[in-house]
């Protein structure tokens, strides 16, 4: 790749899971003991080979290796640098396979790495524990075996690792470091450890080796960009290395640009695709990549829509002047869309021609390769159908609703407003539910078993009715709620039985929504989510939950929670159309909840929570741009909510992020509850919001549940005791971090009986 001409295609990564989701079923089994060690490692092998073959008849003719993994590619870092916790040393040296998992799910004597979302996506990463004392260690194992794997079937390879920047400045301190270590401070000490893993997959026969710094597209000091200088610097002047392609994605580098384009590295992958489309002048400003390489991410890699192609040619033909190379790609890992579109056998055929998943980005990226090198003569025939299918979404009636957007366009600031304040809504509210101390509540799932996944797949292939599947759901609640009972919760919940997913299935009862059947997506670990396709104008055209809630509330006197999903989580957690801005599509679907909310506070509703574990992660990379997402964010937030009674509590749940970049717009959301993941960060959120002085009640969470470890009561009342050093008896909630719908029910049992044993403990603690 030396001369312009050749416009090679590739990709940063593909899908891991494989048909039908394969390796899900391989590692479930392995941790169940039903499947073996050797088979889960050759069932891994077979989807490896299974991706390259499918990325070389796409016409890709550079694979990458090293982006498959059995739960998270940052946790392959982990292990590749050599920086295991020190509480899962012996596990890992013990067995590699065992400990590997073990530093993902944590075991009953050791609980896992803290988790949280890969920037702005819904991917979760395994978080790296670092502090002054970690001894880092080359462990190039995984990345040479599976670069052998792919020269040894006829492929051009390109491995891909974490960059040593992102790595640390993902990293935080490990338990019992100072809070303000700075991981950044241990580069010199990892550097020659990369330099290790470089030398050996040269010696395997890596021509090219990739560096992922998507850390560098964020807001970055000057001692940050000087590190990155400093590393790419000595990782250039290395003599046994493989060529170097540095990327970065998911939105433009800025101030990191100039630094890397000077690095003496031999090429820079940037991402072209939406708020990343500015790296096309950034890069023009800096008098481009003289004698580089660059490989341009032309084709999302995050969203669902076929690719503008003559749009796309058109930049690809700018680039050439700016770069010794031009190779196109995918603006990031294919990781973050469904595998294939052709297996959306019941999509309306006039929608299925505008999608494209991992399997059609592929050949979107071989076909402008071949575009650029040929000329657009040598794909007239696509270029014209490529335009016929961008035309006809852009005209459908799919697509648009003339009553939904009058309706939008009708809001004004009052209707996004409770009419009370917090202090007259809390009297009101607390008047009404009579709760205790440290009320105990759960997220709102209760474990999905196999039997109620059976029943949902019986419905489906119509072994079942309607009204059969109705009725095992209720025979679910019942169960569900007499159990809250008897465990002694506070506030309850229905369990969400019928619930296939906390977004889907409200999407399956709107306008406008699209739900597939085999677009599953890695949202972490062996968990994967099949987010709906968000095509049009949104509608609610009947109540969606409100039967549910009443049958629930009719078996107990206690308070039962009405459980929506939020608006910005709805498009988050959605591939959302991208034809028109986000902040109108989530008012309209703040609009349809708004109804809903509406009908459950007539049915009777106390408590209704309306999730928004999204808030956080959709949260633009760049600080700029932040206001303006936060000011419509929060507004639909209250325009879903604000329409209720000041003795109505609203509740809210975020988890899995980081909170302190959002703790103004967590105020502005003006909930009367919030409960959010804080177990694995030891109750780190409790300290930002007594920091921010967050005036209003919070459920900090004392039971992981993405771990299979059961708390013991003594371990949640610690956890409760640094909550309550925090936030104050009177607004303090006792809850798990999430919803509970992956947890088996043996643990489920346990792990309530503990929260429950620790605030009643608690209450007796303070009431004397």
């Amino acid at each position: 790749m030396t001369t312009k001409s050749v416009a090679a295609a590739t990709v940063h990564g593909y899908p891991r899971q494989g048909g039908n989701r394969k390796l899900k079923k391989a590692i479930e089994g392995y941790w169940k003991g039903t499947v073996t060690a050797q088979a889960l490692l050759a069932t891994a092998a077979e989807l490896r080979r299974s991706n390259w073959k499918q990325l070389a008849e796409a016409g890709v003719q550079e694979v990458p290796t090293g982006d498959f993994s059995l739960y998270d590619h940052v946790l392959d870092t982990t292990v590749a640098v050599g920086a295991i916790p020190a509480r899962h040393r012996d596990a890992v040296a013990a067995d590699p396979l065992d400990g590997y998992f073990a530093m993902a799910r944590g075991t009953q004597q050791a609980p896992p790495l803290e988790m949280t979302k890969w920037f702005d996506t819904n991917y979760h990463y395994l978080v790296p524990e670092l502090g002054p004392d970690t001894a880092f260690a080359a462990n190039p194992d995984k990345a040479v075996a599976e670069l052998g794997e792919a020269l040894a079937l006829g492929h051009t390879a390109r491995p891909v690792l974490v960059g040593p920047i992102t790595y640390l400045l993902l990293a935080k301190p490990a338990p019992g470091v100072a809070a303000d270590f700075q991981p950044l401070t241990l580069l010199d000490r990892l550097l020659p450890v990369y330099a290790q893993l470089l030398a050996a997959l040269r010696a395997a026969g890596a021509e090219w080796v990739q560096l992922d710094e998507p850390a560098l597209v964020q807001d970055r000091s000057a001692a940050e960009l000087n590190a990155a200088a400093r590393a790419y610097r000595e990782l250039g002047a290395l003599t046994d290395r493989p060529k170097l392609l540095v990327a970065s994605y998911f939105d433009r580098l800025g101030e990191a640009l100039p630094v890397l384009a000077k690095a003496p590295v031999e090429g820079l992958a940037l991402d072209f695709t939406g708020p990343a489309a500015g790296n096309l002048s950034d890069l023009a400003a800096v008098g481009g990549l003289s004698g580089k390489r660059l490989v341009a991410g032309v084709v999302d890699g995050r969203n669902i829509w076929i690719n503008d192609l003559e749009k796309s040619l058109a930049t690809l033909g700018t680039l050439l002047g700016l770069a010794e190379t031009v190779d196109v790609a995918t603006s990031c890992s294919l990781l973050h869309v469904p595998l294939d579109a052709d297996a959306e056998r019941d999509v309306d055929p006039q929608i299925h021609r505008w999608l494209a998943f991992a399997k059609q980005k592929a050949a979107e990226v071989s076909l402008l390769a071949r575009g650029l090198r040929e000329g657009t003569g040598a794909i007239t025939a696509q270029l014209a159908a490529n335009r016929a299918d961008l035309a006809s979404r852009a005209t459908s009636p799919i697509t648009r609703d003339p009553a939904v957007r009058t309706r939008a366009a009708a809001v004004t600031d009052a209707d996004a407003r409770r009419a009370q304040s917090y202090p007259q809504r809390a009297e009101a509210q607390r008047a009404r539910l009579q709760l205790p101390p440290l009320p105990t509540t759960t997220i709102g799932s209760f474990p999905q078993t196999a039997e109620l996944r059976t029943a949902r797949a019986d419905l489906t292939a119509g072994r079942i009715d309607a009204a059969a599947y109705r009725e095992r759901m209720r025979d679910e609640v019942r169960e569900v709620i007499a159990y809250q009972e008897k465990a002694g919760l506070d506030v309850l919940v229905h369990g969400e039985p019928e619930r296939n997913d906390m977004v889907q299935y409200f999407a399956e009862q709107l306008t406008g929504y699209l739900a597939t059947r085999h677009g599953w997506v890695q949202s972490y670990g062996t968990r994967y989510v099949r987010p709906p396709v968000l095509a049009g104008d949104i509608s609610r055209p009947q109540p969606m939950t409100t039967d549910w809630y009443t049958y629930a509330q009719s078996l107990t006197d206690r308070p039962v929670k009405g459980m929506l999903t939020g608006p910005v989580t709805m498009l988050a957690w959605s591939f959302v159309r991208d034809d028109q801005p986000l902040a109108d599509t989530a008012r309209q679907v703040a609009l349809a909840l708004r109804d809903e909310v509406t009908d459950l506070e007539a049915a009777g509703a106390a408590v209704i929570q309306v999730d928004e574990p999204a808030l956080r992660e959709t949260l633009p990379l760049r600080a700029a741009e932040r206001p303006a997402y936060l000011d419509w964010a929060t507004e639909s937030f209250r325009l879903t909510t604000s329409g209720v009674r000041a003795d109505t509590q609203i509740h809210t749940h975020m988890c899995y992020a980081e909170f302190g970049a959002i703790m103004t717009a967590i105020d502005d959301l003006d909930a009367d509850v919030i409960s959010l993941e804080a177990t694995r960060s030891r109750m780190e959120v409790a300290g930002e919001l007594a920091e921010a002085g967050y005036p209003r009640e919070v459920g900090p969470g004392v039971w992981d549940i993405h771990s299979p470890r059961v708390p013991s009561p003594e371990e949640a009342l610690e956890l409760l005791r640094v909550g309550l050093a925090a936030i104050p008896a009177d607004r303090l909630w006792v809850n798990p971090d999430c919803g509970l719908k992956t947890r088996a029910w043996p643990e489920t049992r346990a792990s309530i009986d503990s929260l429950v044993t620790a605030a009643r403990t608690l209450r007796t603690e303070l009431t004397g």
